[in-house]
Parts: C-alpha cells; structure tokens; sequence
C-alpha cells in the first residue's frame, strides 16, 4: 500500500483501494542496515537470519489489509521467517505511531507497514530507521519524498485509474459523460486516482465528467451518493469509473437496483476496482464490465522479501525505490485465469529484487 502528524485523515487502503504507490521516484533515504537486537515477545520467534525479527503492520481492519495479509503468510511457510502480524484500531497516524513504537521495543528491526499519513509516517521512521537500525517499507501506498523508507510495494494507482478511465472512454465509443466515483479525497491514493481520471478524460475532446462524488467511506454512503448521482443525471450518465474498494462495491449494488427500478435498454458502461466477490458477479452478470485487480498478495510477499534480503546485507541499488507490483483489468474473458497473471508478475518480481532493485 498505503502517515499523521496531521492527524486525523484517512488511509490510502480506503480505496486497493487501495493499495498502491504514486511516484514511482527515488527518494532521499536515511536509513541503514544495522539491526537492533532486543528481544522479541513470546508470539515472535527468530527467522533465517539470527538477528532479524520482522513485523507486518496494517492501520485498521480492511478487506485489502485480509488479502495483502495471505501474502505475508505465505512469506513466512515459504521462507521460513516468521513475522509478527498487526492490524492496529483506526486510521489515524497516532495510532500506527504508539503501535509501531512498541513493536521496536520488543525488538522489531524490519517492518513492513501501511503508512496512515503521507507526510506524518515520515517523522515515525526517521526515528526508527536512522536512530535504531530498522528496515522500513511501505506496502499499498506511499509516503513523501524524501523518506527514510527503503522501498515502496504498490500499485502505480495513477496509472491504474488512467488505464480504467481509458477503458471506459474506448467502451463509450469515445464520447460522452462519466461519472467520477471517488472515496476520501484526504487519502493520498485517492487524490492520485482523481488525478489519473482527469488526465485520462483530457485526451478525448467528446468526453466530459458530468459529476464527480468523493467523501465515501462506507459502502451505504457509496450507494446513497451514486444513487443521487444517477437521479440527477438521469439518461445523461454513459459511463462510470470506480476506483476505490468501497465505492465499487456500492456501485454493483446500485447499479443492479437501478436497471431494475428504471426497467432502461441504456447501458452505463463501468470500470471498478478490487475482486470483491460482490463486483465479480457484478461482471459475471454483466452489471459491470471490467474492474482493475491489484496484486495485495504481491504487496504483502514481496515487501517482505525485501526486508529479508536488507538483512542479509544486500543494499539498494541507487535510483531504486518504487516497486510496482502490477494490476490487471478483469472482463467476463479471463475472470477464471486473472489470479494466475498475477501471480506469474510475483514472481517475475521476486525473481529480479537482487538484479534490479537490490545490490551487495
């Protein structure tokens, strides 16, 4: 994924979405590879490596954090390292501060994390990287530049919006209005998505966005707002973008109640994000025609490979920071083999992190 000294905003999780990066930059870094070696708590034990003890940490209960967390176990069965996984209680970065903090007491040196604040996660790992020796990466998301951060695994969620927006415009013919559905515009991810939308919509001089709706956090404000959306709009709306976990899946479901309320031969052409269940039906019962599948597990793995070859010594390699984990766009065609492609950009990943991102 993916962060408050200003404290109260949201995470860039709201959305696979989350979980992705945005500037695929090089960042100034500061941090080392020393390692404390306090102890650990009774729940971690010792991975491969004598004196690394790795952490995983999430911000708050999300369905992205439940997928990004298969990854980090599949890590730990495969690469015989255990990890102390956490999912904190809220969005806030006071919370993830006083939580990661007690995790470096126990002894944490290599953490994972999905930073709550762009900018205020930065002041929590200046301290932890360049005053005690912890790797930190981000996973889902980013934080400012510079950063003490050694990598970020994410989505290049820009992109991904840009690539949705486009797919929608191409479904269109190439003309007419969309309806830009966004969640919380607080939330870094969030901002670069509405940024991807707008850059992709420039390009198309007969496309316009007739509406842009933001500030959703829960799935009955998502249906509420589009709903309004659509009644204000009837007949006028050609295509919709979705590019958050939450407003995707309350899409679907309006969408579903719309075309049977309003019994319309018309149909609104949509691009959502995230594999809920829910959306995949959605497309199955071509409700929906495509949403953008992120690589959580792929975030979750590889973050925490990186951590482990930091700590065997491996160093990263200059310009490197941001990895792009990868995405795809699912259709009625390849919803049975989309998994398989992800997992084949894994591993090609996990295949270069010594070449490409990582020197010794």
């Amino acid at each position: 994924m993916k962060r408050k000294t200003i404290s109260v905003l949201l995470c860039a999780a709201m959305i696979f979405g989350l979980a992705g990066c945005s500037t695929p930059s090089a960042p100034t870094k500061g941090n080392g590879n020393e390692k404390t070696s306090g102890a650990a708590d009774g729940s971690a034990t010792e991975g491969t490596e004598s004196n690394l003890k790795m952490a995983w940490y999430a911000p708050a209960p999300h369905p992205y954090f439940e997928e990004v967390q298969k990854g980090v176990e599949q890590f730990k069965s495969e690469q015989n390292v255990d990890v102390i996984i956490q999912i904190g209680p809220d969005w806030t970065q006071a919370s993830e501060n006083e939580k990661v903090e007690a995790l470096i007491a126990q002894g944490v040196n290599a953490l994972s994390i999905y930073p709550c604040d762009a900018s205020g996660a930065n002041g929590l790992y200046q301290e932890i990287s360049e005053k005690m020796g912890v790797d930190v990466i981000n996973f889902g998301t980013d934080t400012a530049k510079p950063t003490t951060a050694a990598f970020a695994v994410a989505t290049d969620v820009k992109q991904a919006a840009f690539d949705a927006t486009e797919a929608v415009i191409k479904m269109m013919g190439e003309k007419g209005n969309i309806l830009n559905v966004l969640e919380v515009l607080e939330d870094p991810n969030t901002a670069l998505r509405k940024t991807g939308v707008e850059e992709a919509v420039a390009k198309y001089p007969d496309v316009k966005i007739i509406q842009e709706i933001a500030g959703i956090k829960t799935q009955e404000e998502a249906v509420n707002k589009i709903e309004s959306a659509l009644s204000a709009n009837i007949g006028k709306i050609d295509g919709i973008v979705c590019t958050g976990f939450v407003t995707s899946v309350g899409m679907t479901q309006t969408l579903s109640d719309y075309y049977e309320k309003q019994g319309s031969d018309k149909h609104i052409f949509t691009v959502a994000i995230d594999t809920d269940p829910g959306v995949l039906k959605g497309i199955e019962n071509g409700i929906v025609d495509a949403t953008v599948a992120q690589n959580p597990v792929g975030h979750g793995y590889i973050s925490c490979m990186l951590l482990k070859y930091l700590s065997e010594g491996y160093k990263v390699k200059e310009g490197e920071y941001f990895v792009n984990a990868g995405n795809t766009l699912v259709t009625k065609d390849n919803m049975d083999s989309y998994e398989k492609d992800l997992q084949a950009v894994t591993k090609d990943i996990l295949d270069s992190l010594t070449t490409k991102y990582l020197t010794k």
